[in-house]
């Protein structure tokens, strides 16, 4: 049994404006480095990831693979083309890890433009889904959230200290969430309205089990989350050259 990243990087980035770059979100450079390759190097890095599947637009197999190469993203076991939407380059990534593993071992879902993820959060995710059959990462929301059907009134107001925002990544067993997917393909096979792994598993009524995400685990989806990551990125480096790595990473 292994511990398995399933990295889906098969987007567009339309979000993003992306009429203003030559190329999807995930392949943008951050100081000369392309952003999906700090969120691969984390899973590379991390001692107990065996291995790493990526998907990836098909226009962009041949450049994943070089950028694989170059930046010695050794644990890479497959790279495939991604389908029409995240959900189903997940599916896909999903098929193509159960062909050489085990039913029961981890599979680690994140999005390829989620690059501050923290060696802790990984570790967290591994501990929590080896206790409990799978791990939600989270994170506590420090706003009041409005629930409204119409945009305009708000229909409900939760209390504060009930909501968090779900991040990535969610972990499970490979066997079970390979089947929860083959259950809702059978009826929703567009995956409408189903944005995540912990939605398909509540839709399917199974439990599930949060664990605690690093506050700059940030999706990049806008340009100002470009501006953001870059000043993370400045944030940790500073760490390191005074000797705090590591020290104040949970909190990033």
């Amino acid at each position: 049994m292994k511990n398995i990243a399933i990295i889906f990087a098969a987007g567009s980035g339309k979000r993003i404006n992306n009429s203003a770059y030559a190329v999807p979100k995930q392949f943008l450079n951050i100081y000369g480095k392309p952003i999906i390759m700090y969120t691969l190097e984390q899973f590379q890095h991390h001692p107990l990831i065996d291995e790493i599947f990526i998907a990836v637009h098909p226009d962009y197999l041949d450049k994943m693979q070089e950028y694989v190469k170059y930046y010695n993203i050794a644990k890479t076991a497959g790279i495939i083309k991604g389908g029409k939407t995240a959900q189903e380059s997940i599916y896909l990534l999903l098929k193509e890890a159960q062909i050489s593993n085990h039913p029961d071992s981890l599979v680690l879902i994140h999005d390829g433009v989620r690059p501050n993820i923290t060696q802790e959060v990984i570790s967290k995710n591994i501990e929590c889904a080896c206790k409990y059959g799978n791990a939600i990462t989270c994170r506590p929301c420090y706003e009041t959230v409005l629930i409204s059907n119409d945009g305009i009134n708000p229909l409900q107001v939760p209390f504060r200290k009930n909501t968090f925002t779900a991040q990535a990544p969610q972990t499970f067993r490979l066997g079970e969430i390979v089947e929860a997917h083959e259950i809702i393909r059978k009826s929703n096979p567009s995956y409408e309205n189903l944005v995540d792994n912990c939605t398909i598993f509540n839709v399917l009524n199974k439990q599930t089990y949060m664990v605690e995400g690093n506050l700059g685990n940030i999706k990049i989806t806008t340009p100002e989350d470009m501006y953001l990551l870059r000043a993370l990125i400045n944030y940790k480096e500073d760490l390191e050259a005074f000797g705090f790595a590591g020290k104040n990473q949970e909190t990033l």
